[in-house]
């Protein structure tokens, strides 16, 4: 069994993980480490494991497991490793911003490969440090993958997609308040999101010319999880071959769906995919991307990767069924 120890455990994110990996049939939970709820269940705060796990979160960390889980706020995971010794032997995966971009992906020695599997598959299987994409990044790049690596982005791409609740963290701000949220819509960072320059690295490490400008606007939707990109640019070539493209793009890819019908929100939701619909109106290409923010966007996508770095087949403990109802 894969030794497994997380970091920062009383998070969304790091909630979703603990749910995966308990039932993760090669894997056992070693840890949870936290300061501030050290020796109380971890179903004291991750109250849908009641019944699940018995397990308490640890103030003490074992430095010999296979693999870290760093589910801290950005800028928390330097500092982090900055403190803390772990064996040779100890793979590490972070969920936050902190390596995700070549300038930041070698620390102390320490050489993080972007995680983004449709991607980078085959230098995931090799990696011993692993960064983790964005949520919006992965939903975004996985709908212009296809294209930039046939160099079809020419032209400037238009983003709009809105993201659940659980986006925002734990913490509480006056945007997450049940009573400014509920029955409410807002964008924010418009054109500017961090997420953007992930993306950028991403789109110029498979279409080498690219410079198309990326006009994204991030909204904050009314309900708890989920990310629906709405994505449009223009492009000359039939519905026909660019299907053909996505679907040959992605034919390896087990938790990426091209639909040949229009997507929403309820397919995607517990689960690790991300569907794709594609439709074309004139000119112009429309792509819509789903995924669940916390699943493909964060936790699933790291437990994604730690299959592949162990040798398993990546949807080993993944096999999720949608929330439909």
């Amino acid at each position: 069994m894969i030794q497994v120890g997380i970091i920062g455990g009383a998070g969304y994110t790091a909630g979703e993980l603990i749910r995966l990996l308990i039932n993760h049939p090669k894997a056992a939970l070693n840890f949870v480490y936290s300061t501030s709820s050290a020796g109380r269940p971890l179903s004291d705060i991750h109250q849908d494991l009641v019944g699940e796990s018995y397990q308490n979160f640890s103030d003490q960390i074992n430095p010999n497991i296979d693999v870290l889980f760093l589910c801290l706020g950005h800028g928390n995971s330097k500092a982090f490793l900055e403190n803390h010794l772990f064996s040779k032997q100890t793979k590490i995966i972070d969920l936050s911003h902190d390596f995700r971009l070549n300038i930041s992906a070698n620390f102390q020695a320490k050489q993080f490969i972007y995680g983004l599997p449709e991607l980078n598959k085959k230098a995931i299987i090799k990696a011993k440090y692993i960064a983790n994409p964005g949520c919006f990044a992965t939903a975004i790049q996985l709908a212009l993958l296809p294209l930039a690596a046939k160099n079809l982005i020419q032209s400037p791409v238009h983003i709009n997609a809105v993201t659940g609740a659980t986006g925002a963290g734990t913490n509480p701000s006056a945007t997450t308040h049940f009573t400014w949220r509920d029955n409410n819509f807002s964008h924010y960072k418009a054109f500017k999101h961090q997420h953007l320059a992930e993306i950028k690295e991403s789109l110029i490490a498979v279409q080498n010319n690219f410079d198309s400008e990326l006009n994204f606007i991030p909204n904050r939707g009314n309900f708890s999880r989920g990310i629906f990109a709405s994505i449009y640019l223009e492009l000359n070539e039939s519905l026909e071959a660019i299907t053909t493209l996505y679907k040959s793009f992605y034919d390896k890819s087990p938790f990426v769906i091209i639909s040949e019908n229009e997507i929403h929100l309820k397919q995607v939701v517990n689960t690790n995919k991300c569907l794709i619909h594609l439709s074309k109106h004139n000119n112009k290409l429309l792509i819509t991307s789903a995924v669940d923010n916390l699943l493909k966007g964060a936790s699933g996508q790291a437990v994604q990767n730690m299959n592949l770095m162990f040798g398993l087949e990546e949807t080993t403990g993944l096999q999720l069924k949608a929330n439909y109802f």
